[in-house]
């Protein structure tokens, strides 16, 4: 029996919006990760784009666990020698909470031309609104009881 993998002409997209507000940062980037990748589908191939498209909105209110949102650095170079610089989450998180997270899920995809693909079909929004109404994206569901209770800003 070969190995079913889908055609382009099979693979449907469903449109899915994800409420961040009190959500813990890594685990809203895990679920969104598989979607965007189409893990939770059964006609999941690793070599072509099966996945979903996935509006996140509220993404200034989500949370880090423990003091991360202080002691967490995020590291990025000008080119130039001596040219690190860093900023810790929480002033990440205050300047453009959006890219904050759109940064952490797009580390959880591959850095291929499949990935940026994916990473196409995420859309981030700071605030509780967004213009994907005539898409009628569904509600994803996520887990919110892990940690919720020691989460921090």
């Amino acid at each position: 029996m070969p190995t079913y993998s889908p055609k382009a002409s099979e693979i449907e997209r469903s449109w899915y919006v994800v409420d961040a507000e009190g959500v813990v940062l890594g685990r809203l980037a895990t679920e969104v990760a598989n979607v965007l990748r189409g893990k939770h589908k059964p006609t999941y191939a690793p070599h072509i784009d099966t996945g979903d498209h996935v509006i996140i909105v509220n993404a200034d209110k989500v949370v880090l666990t423990a003091d991360k949102a202080g002691a967490k650095q995020v590291y990025r170079h000008t080119g130039y020698p001596g040219g690190i610089r860093s900023e810790s989450y929480a002033d990440r998180l205050a300047k453009k909470p959006a890219d904050a997270v759109r940064a952490t899920i797009r580390g959880m995809i591959p850095k291929t031309r499949l990935g940026r693909a994916q990473l196409d079909k995420l859309k981030v929004y700071a605030g509780p609104t967004h213009p994907h109404a005539a898409q009628q994206p569904q509600p994803l569901e996520l887990d919110r009881r892990a940690h919720a209770a020691t989460a921090t800003r």
